[in-house]
């Protein structure tokens, strides 16, 4: 399934600094606001050991990781939801990914212009949830004037998108964001269609110094932070290691930050050809995921023949698996585990 993932943050952050880093481009990373104007695009792969372990034993021809699109979206300013510094603009790209990480700048530097002239990591962090919030209430209220002047809708309906932009508006102006609200399961469908930013996943990544004399900021920030999915990283050192084992590491635990406040998962296909990882909603059901890999398969789904990660890698191939009673043939309803080797049987 394909992951979109916009980076954002106040102008000046390092927010393409990591981007060049996290998808290994080149795009401008200047020392001075709004250096980035239109979204830069970039992929960034989800290294999996299991997958190497798999190329071992099959010896494909290709190996194919599980990939994230990242977007790098210009900085935002206070007063952005009222189009400051292109803030409008800058707000609707958001509004095309499922995903956020939020760069702070957790570091002083007196050669690093700061857009609002003083480095305080927790303001910058409020001044960007700010400019959401005030986007989702001004969604939330155009909404309503929409549906207070709708005719061709069924009342039912209407009342119960009322009652629930209601209570998104009572959240918002308590300056909590909806993500962290609990919602019933039919609200839960409802609320999709207005695409509300602060209902997005998001992942803090605190930017910092290699002197550490210049990280005075990282403790409060870390407490602020506490009930929240937060990552450090300190670019200059990744870019400056020569240890490629290393930085991969240091990259994949944000990646796969990432798929953890996505909530997903990661599935197998093996064959001489090529062994590959895909990514799901966690619970997906095997129908549904069997289109992943291509719209046939669920239309014509027979069954799936499942392979446990850990049993291939101990008994080597299909054949020892079933004769060990570990492979199994599952139904359209099987929850799809993560690591489970997959072969859907389909007919058109």
């Amino acid at each position: 399934m394909g992951v979109q993932c916009g980076i954002i943050g106040l102008p000046n952050v390092g927010k393409s600094t990591i981007f060049n880093i996290l998808t290994k481009m080149t795009v401008p990373s200047m020392n001075f606001p709004f250096c980035t104007i239109t979204p830069n695009i970039g992929f960034s792969i989800v290294y999996d050991k299991r997958l190497i372990n798999l190329k071992k034993i099959v010896s494909p021809k290709k190996v194919i990781f599980s990939s994230v699109k990242l977007v790098d979206i210009a900085g935002l300013v206070k007063g952005a939801s009222k189009g400051e510094g292109l803030g409008n603009k800058f707000l609707q790209e958001i509004k095309k990914v499922n995903a956020l990480i939020h760069v702070v700048r957790c570091f002083k530097d007196e050669n690093i212009i700061h857009v609002q002239n003083a480095v305080n990591p927790i303001n910058d962090i409020d001044v960007i949830n700010t400019e959401l919030i005030f986007s989702d209430i001004d969604v939330c209220e155009k909404s309503m004037i929409f549906l207070n002047n709708s005719k061709n809708i069924e009342k039912s309906l209407i009342d119960e998108e009322k009652s629930l932009l209601n209570k998104c508006l009572l959240n918002l102006k308590n300056f909590i964001f909806l993500r962290k609200i609990n919602f019933s399961q039919k609200e839960t469908l409802l609320i999709k269609k207005f695409n509300f930013l602060t209902l997005k996943p998001m992942l803090y990544l605190i930017n910092i110094s290699s002197d550490n004399k210049k990280n005075v900021f990282l403790k409060n920030v870390k407490e602020f932070l506490k009930n929240d999915i937060y990552k450090t990283i300190n670019p200059n050192s990744l870019k400056e290691t020569n240890k490629y084992d290393n930085r991969l590491f240091d990259l994949s635990k944000i990646i796969h930050s990432i798929y953890k406040i996505l909530k997903l998962k990661t599935f197998f296909t093996v064959g001489k050809k090529e062994v590959r990882a895909w990514s799901f909603i966690k619970n997906s059901k095997c129908i549904d995921v069997s289109k992943i890999i291509h719209s046939d398969f669920k239309k014509g789904f027979i069954r799936a023949k499942i392979i446990r990660y850990k049993d291939f890698i101990h008994y080597k191939t299909e054949n020892s698996v079933k004769k060990a009673g570990k492979l199994k043939l599952e139904g359209k309803n099987y929850l799809v585990q993560d690591g489970d080797i997959i072969h859907f049987l389909f007919n058109l």
